[in-house]
């Protein structure tokens, strides 16, 4: 019976506790600054100097150029005799009535400005999944600051619209402007194209970079005296002195194959070599 009554009693149930509750999260703690990088101590014989802030973004633009364009350089050889005889014959006039020296890199510019209208991919530029091209030519121009520390690109704006004079007066007044520290920021802003010219310094060839986000940069090289092998009336083979301009041409192969850039380059020294007084 004792057996059955204890069989028969309903079971035991122990009291329900309620889970303990989660621990509240730690109060969030505020980031510590990074630590100060230990400044560079010079070695024997060094100097540091500090670098200022033009430089600095100097750097960090070419820099960002060289992680986003993929950079490929072309050169061409252009015979300059016509260019240096129609400079030699301009030259006094443009000095006496206006005040500029029609340099190379003003017949160059100028030329530049005819054979982009034909090659638009390379006055434009890739934005995000689409390509752009322009119906104007805002051409920069790398200068040298006065104290040689730093360059700045002007631009002159809608060059598209200046014959050579146009052309040579713009670039003295933007070139003085920029080394006077005299330039407005409209004026360093909304280039489509930049040619630099370190051939006044008696270089031959260069890599230089793009400034972004264009497609391409023209490097202009120092007109040199060299042997040239021409055509005489018989059409017969021979060596001449010719005044020769090494151009180099910088481009995003993103977006401009090396064909293009050929094409461009050869029409380029097409219109050097054979300048039209008329029509420019």
């Amino acid at each position: 019976m004792k057996a059955s009554a204890e069989a028969a009693a309903p079971p035991v149930v122990a009291p329900s506790t309620p889970a303990p509750a989660a621990p509240a999260p730690p109060p969030p703690q505020a980031e510590r600054p990074a630590p100060a990088m230990p400044q560079a101590e010079p070695a024997a014989g060094e100097t540091l100097e500090p670098m200022t802030a033009m430089r600095r973004g100097i750097a960090e633009h070419m820099r960002r150029s060289l992680d986003t364009s993929a950079h490929v350089t072309s050169a061409i050889e252009v015979d300059m005799s016509r260019v240096v005889a129609i400079r030699k014959k301009l030259k006094k006039e443009y000095e006496k009535d206006y005040g500029v020296n029609p340099t190379y890199l003003s017949f160059v510019a100028r030329a530049t400005v005819e054979t982009l209208r034909d090659f638009p991919w390379i006055n434009g530029e890739i934005r995000g999944e689409q390509i752009v091209t322009r119906n104007y030519i805002n051409l920069g121009f790398a200068v040298e600051l006065a104290d040689g520390k730093g360059l700045i690109v002007p631009v002159l704006k809608h060059a598209e619209g200046l014959n050579l004079l146009g052309i040579a007066r713009g670039v003295t007044d933007i070139a003085q402007r920029a080394r006077d520290k005299k330039l407005t920021p409209d004026e360093v802003q909304g280039g489509t194209f930049t040619i630099t010219n370190p051939g006044g310094y008696g270089t031959f060839h260069g890599t230089p970079v793009i400034s972004q986000p264009q497609a391409a940069i023209l490097g202009t090289y120092a007109v040199v005296k060299r042997p040239w092998v021409i055509q005489d009336d018989r059409g017969e083979d021979v060596i001449a002195i010719r005044p020769i301009m090494n151009l180099t041409l910088t481009y995003d192969h993103r977006l401009v194959d090396g064909a293009l850039a050929g094409r461009f380059l050869r029409d380029l020294r097409e219109k050097l070599q054979t300048w039209d007084e008329a029509a420019y």
